[in-house]
């Protein structure tokens, strides 16, 4: 026994051993770049291959050919990725979206390149670099971490490296090359790979899937290691290794044997699983580029060539059809991802597990064999299977209320290879099961036609997802997760939404594609396909329904008509220009039209000399009494493009909005009075506040009564904003309490307390980019506290008019890009739209120009006198001492004086 137990411990540390040095390799290059490297699986499987290549097929010494594959051809991988795809993303502003996107891409082109070159099939012949013995192997990764963490400690590259990870902008500033320091992680993750995986091949299967997926199921030690700590991921590695091959030791009876077997044979999943779904996650922004057809329309007859090009296979014969009928399925698990990452902006990376259960479940249900439900027919057996996956989406969905960025890709990726390692592969789930056609549909064309059908039906769904409130919503909330809860979204909420309705949509497909091919593959479900999907989604446009068609058509087509992995490098390729190109190839295409189709510009010669020469003989009459500044200026209004659109966003705040073409002119109106109801009271009663120890309130009172302006004003650092957050419902207090009409809301999110009546704004302007300039009014109407259709369109008018944005030329421009004062503007009407009893605004003036100011405080001041409650934390004490009926003075986490504005700032300001 003792023996036995010596043995299994020697094998875990031979496994343990290999995942150490992925760790290693994760973690030194998130260090020096931020990246989490999707990619060190692929490079680990590309070492492994070109070193069978050198040996076995070209007869090299083993020696020569380790040391050109670990020196020479790993490190020349790092720094060609580093320079030609992760260097260009950073200095285009470093987005982790587009960063992952890329990162995924790379990971596919190497796994489709490698399926080209050596086929897709295993090796069983990798040569063998050191002994089976593995202390050989902890030898290596005890020196290679213990080499690290020296360099890390002792040297000046270790001290820049440091710098680097801790403030890049800053190391820059003080002369560190960081590019010099991001290609050294780079060459030495990838070093680590290939290290890994010549050492993991002669164990293992080497394929151009197998291989990348088993590595990168070990990144649980690096985030284990908050990818910081070498020292922790050795040790987790050499833990999880040794715990894997004792539990093959137990033997129980019954139904925990199955399971036991499963946990024992994959127990760095489940590792994974706990790091990706319970530890604290890694990363922080959500927001995936966003698409061309969030800004740019369908090109007209876009969806008639579609639906012809997908009516042709009909005209197929033999295998042409067969391979056929794998598109419309396809094309409706890839409309799931449109509605999870292409309109809600989360990144789903386990799509794939979804699809496979819902084929799994359909093939279960037709052989009677799904726990407590008869046997179904297939239709039917569909329909049920759907049902029973579309709740499993908060697998993936619970993870996203608290979690962004790599550590939701992290999440989801978890839980699809979770589901493939512990359900797909598993005998007990999926021996001797069958699956085949509904009745009457035996047929290839017959098939096709019912799955034309449901994908029409697909599509319908996916159309009602995208458009409306509920699209509305889902955008606002991917543009712009705070803002949208500011404006009434209850975000959480509509995430769960979002993934329980793609994985029903995933479902969906993922019976269709069973029942094409007339068996359950979990083969056609593995994570890596998984992965392949997103970025195809992705990178043809992720928030387009005819991207996904074009991409299902692709994916398909490709493999079917080439060799296989020819998609994947495809898609690979699209992948890694993603930065180049975010808004995908159409985006890019439109964009280089509009140059070539640019007319070039005059200078202001030129303009001068075409006025000269197009003017009329004679001076046009004037009327009396219109000063010629006045007419100068009207002149400019109406004049074309060129001329119209150098009027700046402070003259579209402060003038009167155009009337039709005769030249009339009318004032904004003053805000509706039918919603007044009894003034309602917003209190801070002795509210505090702590960071880290150090108290950012100290019970404050604060009262902001309806009809009147109260400011709050103080040094950088007093409390302004942390007391501003607390009443908005995105900050906590640790103690007191904060009431609105009598009722306490001190735990009440923000979104809700929108709809109780509490609007704000945000410093950092919190607009919707990809939506119109209306859209992003409605979002507030149709999320405050306004009731039925007719008082959101009402709502909706009153708010663009009272702010001057319901011009036809303006109210249908996308928010992107608009000047600073227009989108003050457009935030301030979605704010109103909703119908508050109480406006709070966070430096409300900022970015603005003196006649912007000037014209919101006349919006503000009309306000006030309408009734409103309104709260301004503002910097600009001029605008301050005009506008604000009381002042409150904050510092150090108190109020130190409070009354007229007057007396207020005579006394603290010199």
């Amino acid at each position: 026994m003792a023996s036995l137990s010596y043995d299994l411990t020697l094998a875990g540390l031979a496994v343990g051993s290999a995942a150490a040095l992925t760790g290693i390799g994760l973690i030194v290059t998130y260090r020096a770049t931020g990246v989490l490297n999707f990619t060190h699986g692929a490079i680990a499987m590309i070492c492994a291959y070109v070193l069978r290549q050198l040996t076995v097929e070209w007869h090299w010494p083993l020696p020569l050919a380790t040391a050109l594959t670990l020196l020479l051809v790993a490190p020349s991988i790092g720094l060609l990725l580093e320079k030609a795809v992760f260097r260009p993303l950073s200095i285009l502003g470093g987005d982790p979206a587009q960063t992952l996107v890329a990162s995924i891409g790379v990971f596919i082109l190497l796994v489709g390149g490698a399926a080209l070159i050596w086929g897709p099939g295993a090796r069983a012949d990798a040569p063998t670099l050191v002994p089976a013995d593995p202390w050989a192997q902890l030898a290596v990764t005890a020196a290679l971490a213990a080499s690290v963490w020296a360099v890390t400690r002792w040297t000046r590259f270790g001290n820049r490296l440091r710098a680097v990870v801790d403030n890049r902008p800053l190391a820059v500033l003080s002369g560190i090359d960081a590019d010099r320091v991001a290609s050294a992680g780079w060459a030495f993750g990838a070093f680590t790979a290939g290290l890994t995986g010549v050492l993991l091949a002669p164990f293992v299967r080497l394929d151009p899937y197998g291989m990348p997926l088993l590595v990168m199921e070990v990144v649980a030690v690096a985030v284990a290691a908050r990818m910081r700590s070498l020292s922790v991921a050795v040790v987790v590695a050499l833990g999880l290794g040794v715990a894997q091959s004792q539990l093959t030791r137990l033997h129980p009876s019954g139904w925990a044997e199955p399971l036991l077997q499963a946990v024992g044979a994959n127990l760095f999943v489940v590792a994974l699983l706990i790091a990706a779904l319970v530890l604290p996650g890694i990363g922080s922004q959500n927001t995936l580029p966003r698409t061309a057809t969030a800004r740019v329309p369908t090109p007209p007859g876009a969806w008639i060539v579609a639906a012809v090009l997908f009516l042709i296979p009909l005209g197929f014969a033999g295998s042409d059809l067969t391979t056929s009928v794998q598109v419309p399925a396809l094309a409706v698990i890839l409309l799931s991802l449109v509605i999870v990452t292409g309109r809600g902006g989360q990144i789903s990376l386990g799509q794939a597990a979804y699809a496979g259960l819902g084929a799994l479940f359909t093939a279960l249900l037709t052989a009677g064999r799904f726990p407590g439900l008869p046997e179904l027919p297939h239709l039917p057996a569909l329909a049920v299977a759907v049902l029973l996956v579309a709740p499993l989406g908060l697998l993936t969905g619970w993870p996203a209320i608290r979690r962004r960025g790599l550590a939701l890709a992290l999440a989801t990726f978890a839980v699809g290879v979770g589901v493939s390692r512990f359900v797909f592969a598993q005998p007990y789930a999926t021996s001797g099961l069958a699956l085949d056609r509904p009745a009457g549909f035996d047929s290839d064309r017959a098939y096709y036609v019912l799955e034309l059908v449901l994908l029409a039906a697909a599509l319908l769904f996916a159309i009602s997802m995208r458009r409306g409130r509920m699209g509305r919503a889902l955008a606002a909330m991917r543009d712009h997760e705070a803002g949208a809860s500011a404006a009434g979204v209850p975000v959480r909420s509509l995430k769960l939404t979002a993934f329980v309705a793609g994985a029903a949509l995933a479902a969906l497909g993922g019976g269709m594609l069973g029942m094409g091919l007339r068996a359950f593959d979990p083969g056609a479900y593995d994570p890596v396909r998984g992965l392949l999907w997103f970025a195809a989604v992705v990178v043809l446009g992720a928030d387009s329904l005819l991207g996904s068609l074009v991409a299902a058509a692709l994916l398909v087509g490709l493999d079917a008509g080439t060799r296989g992995g020819v998609a994947a490098a495809v898609i690979g390729v699209l992948a890694v220009l993603v930065g180049r190109f975010p808004g995908g190839p159409y985006e890019a295409l439109r964009a280089a039209t509009a140059r070539l189709n640019r007319r070039p510009s005059l200078t202001p010669l030129g303009r001068r000399t075409r006025a000269a020469l197009t003017a009329p003989p004679h001076p046009p009459t004037r009327l009396p009494g219109v000063d010629p500044a006045d007419d100068e200026r009207t002149g400019a209004s109406r004049a074309g493009p060129e001329h119209g659109s150098r009027r700046s966003g402070s003259e579209a705040a402060t003038r009167p909005a155009a009337d039709g073409e005769d030249g009339h002119t009318e004032a904004a109106p003053p805000p509706d009075r039918s919603h007044r109801a009894a003034p309602r009271l917003l209190t801070a009663h002795g509210i505090t506040a702590a960071y880290d120890g150090f108290t950012a309130l100290d019970r404050v009172d604060l009262s902001v009564p309806p009809g009147h302006i109260t400011a709050v004003v103080g040094p950088n650092g007093a409390g302004k904003s942390t007391l501003f957050h607390c009443l908005a419902g995105t900050l906590r207090p640790e103690s007191g309490r904060i009431t609105f009409d009598g009722r306490d809301i001190t735990r009440t999110p923000a979104h809700t307390r929108t709809r109780l009546g509490v609007a704000r704004t945000f410093q950092q302007l919190a607009v919707f980019p990809s939506l119109t300039i209306t859209e992003n009014v409605q979002v507030g109407a149709e999320q405050g506290r306004v009731q039925n259709p007719e008082s959101t369109a009402h709502a909706t008018a009153q708010s663009l008019r009272l702010l001057s944005l319901h011009h036809d030329a303006t109210r249908h421009h996308p928010a992107a890009d608009l000047p600073t004062g227009t989108l003050r503007r457009v935030e301030l009407a979605r704010a109103l739209a909703g119908r508050p009893h109480t406006l709070l605004l966070d430096e409300p003036a900022a970015g603005l120009d003196t006649a912007e100011v000037a014209a919101l405080a006349r919006v503000l001041r009309a306000l006030a006198a309408d009734g409103m409650a309104l709260l301004v934390v503002e910097h600009d004490i001029d605008l301050v001492a005009n506008l604000a009926d009381t002042v409150h003075v904050m510092a150090a986490g108190r109020i130190i004086t409070s009354g007229p504005p007057i007396e207020v700032l005579h006394r603290v300001t010199p």
